[in-house]
């Protein structure tokens, strides 16, 4: 986790040099090394082991030394410094959805604010509204962003979980007479955020308590709730910010299936599949599912099923949405290996990482047969997006590349911007040049629910479009989704047999769970993509699987399940409607 804390550090370092005024270029060094730091796909220990930490760029002589600091120390005393400099709670005022640095700093300065709760009663009284370069509406966007924050702030997205969590279960599984240990809860069950982590341990008899006593010694443990002889509950310290708690319990064999499912739940699953136990004069709870002193099933989950009968559910489906009403005779839900291509990418044409050649190069290490380059579009200047004649020249190197492939297919495309009024930012004669399209909004995102819709309907109409890119536009935690008429958007979506995204990034998840089974339910089509900006991102298309198959998608209503062959010829016949 060292790669991703210190990135965090060195942007929130970049931040407080910025509030207090400092000069621009050492904010830039900053905040340009944690940039290069969280795009690293190698360890920073095992860089500063060779020596080459200075190598990486955007890292200099003293960002490079700060790294070197952190991890011999765990810290960098810069940032201690800052952090020291300024109220505990201005860092908060940070992640308020329209609060930069610059404003920050004016708040701090001018009001002296340092809190959320200080910022909130200076919007009450004016004062924030009357400070120049704010105003009004200013005031109560910010008030409305502070709302939004705090809604958002108590649980942990997805990607950060899986991340924590994994490391305790490897540390957990290292531990003397421990025999399996598993992940359970809504993490489990693929949910966008989590309140909390557990962790459900197999173990030698009698052992319980010497584990238990482990687990509440880890380093990340900040603090102990609770320590038995078959349970531990500790609070752990969340790289961004606050902590969470995380349960490890402690279960013979005989019942670890009745457990994983119980703790795996949903609460409203786990009712439902007592009522069905009930109704057969039986009990079922976390040890097993009995009649009278019989036990009947609970050594595995199939097995518990089974007895109740229903055929075994994927933990995603554990939402009481239908799945006991099936009888736990699900679909043939999409998996991982399914998925053959990557649909959604970008290269250092744009705002990528990588080369056209490099990117190739990590899709094929994940097993993939083909790979949409989709660089932004002319109107994303904040993303060096391209003008018709850059993105011409890239469509005919990414050919060039293309040819010379084997085994390998790759797609000449771009993610080109909705515009406010519904058209598109290159005209049909230049996307019909290309062999993919991914069609985005990316600005005027709080337009009303008619023109919201107006605007990605006209979009979905266009034949040249293939797939409509994170349809909300929402960033779990940090931005609402846009007022769209859903039914209408699926509708004409299923109509004109455009794909709707499924954006595996685990900070947008859009579309979501709920979103994907209504898209399926009207007839759509989905893609599954990671809008990867490195190698590294093309792995959080796990979250993307996850969050289909929560949707109950099958692999035929996949776009990136079909062959090269079968893709390009779905395009063809798109283009010919």
């Amino acid at each position: 986790m060292s790669n991703r804390e210190i990135a965090a550090a060195f942007t929130q370092i970049a931040d407080l040099l910025e509030v207090k005024g400092e000069d621009r270029f050492r904010v830039n060094a900053y905040r340009s090394a944690g940039r290069a730091v969280a795009d690293l796909s190698e360890d920073l220990a095992v860089i500063a082991g060779r020596g080459d930490l200075a190598k990486i760029p955007g890292i200099g002589k003293t960002t490079a030394a700060k790294i070197e600091e952190y991890l011999a120390t765990g810290r960098i005393a810069l940032h201690q410094e800052l952090l020291a400099e300024f109220p505990p709670g201005l860092p908060r005022l940070l992640e308020v959805r329209g609060l930069g640095p610059k404003k920050v700093a004016a708040l701090y300065r001018e009001l002296k604010i340092g809190s959320l709760e200080e910022l909130r009663a200076a919007i009450a009284d004016g004062r924030v509204a009357g400070l120049k370069g704010f105003g009004a509406k200013t005031a109560a966007n910010i008030l409305e962003g502070i709302a939004f924050l705090e809604r958002a702030g108590e649980r942990m997205p997805l990607g950060l979980a899986v991340e924590l969590a994994g490391l305790l279960r490897e540390a957990v599984g290292g531990f003397p007479h421990v025999r399996r240990v598993e992940i359970a809860g809504s993490l489990r069950r693929g949910r966008e955020t989590v309140g909390d982590l557990d962790l459900l341990c197999e173990a030698d008899a009698g052992h319980g308590q010497s584990i238990i006593e482990r687990f509440t010694k880890l380093p990340q443990v900040a603090s102990v709730l609770a320590a038995g002889e078959t349970r531990g509950s500790v609070l752990i310290d969340r790289r961004d910010g606050g902590q969470i708690q995380c349960d490890l319990r402690v279960v013979p064999r005989e019942s670890f299936g009745a457990a994983w499912n119980y703790f795996t739940g949903s609460k409203e699953h786990n009712v439902r599949l007592r009522e069905l136990a009930v109704k057969r004069g039986w009990s079922l709870n976390e040890y097993a599912l009995h009649e009278g002193e019989r036990r009947i099933a609970g050594e595995d989950e199939a097995g518990l099923y089974k007895a109740l009968g229903l055929a075994f559910i994927p933990p995603e489906l554990r939402e009481n949405r239908g799945e006991i009403e099936a009888g736990g005779v699900v679909p043939d839900l999409i998996e991982q290996a399914d998925v053959r291509g990557e649909l959604h990418s970008h290269t250092t044409a744009s705002d990528g990482h990588l080369s056209i050649e490099q990117m190739v190069e990590a899709a094929r290490a994940r097993g993939y047969s083909y790979l949409a380059i989709t660089d932004h579009s002319r109107s994303s200047v904040i993303a060096n997006g391209l003008s018709v004649e850059r993105l011409l020249r890239h469509a005919a190197e990414i050919r060039r590349i293309n040819a010379g492939l084997k085994n390998f297919t790759l797609l000449a495309g771009v993610e080109c911007d909705i515009l406010p009024d519904g058209s598109l930012d290159y005209p049909d004669e230049v996307l019909a040049q290309l062999d993919w399209v991914v069609a985005s909004v990316h600005s005027s995102q709080r337009l009303d629910r008619a023109a919201q819709t107006r605007r990605t309907l006209a979009a979905l109409s266009n034949r040249y479009v293939c797939v409509l890119g994170h349809p909300s536009g929402r960033l779990i935690g940090k931005r609402d989704a846009m007022d769209l008429d859903w039914d209408a958007v699926f509708k004409t979506a299923a109509k004109t047999g455009t794909a709707l995204e499924i954006n595996a990034n685990w900070l947008r998840l859009d579309l979501k769970d709920v979103h994907v089974r209504q898209a399926l339910q009207a007839g759509c089509r989905l893609s599954i993509n990671t809008d990867a900006h490195s190698a590294e991102d093309l792995d959080q298309m796990v979250f993307g699987v996850q969050t289909a198959r929560r949707g109950w998608a099958t692999r035929s209503r996949v776009l990136n399940t079909l062959t090269a062959d079968e893709l390009t010829a779905w395009v063809a016949q798109r283009r010919g409607r």
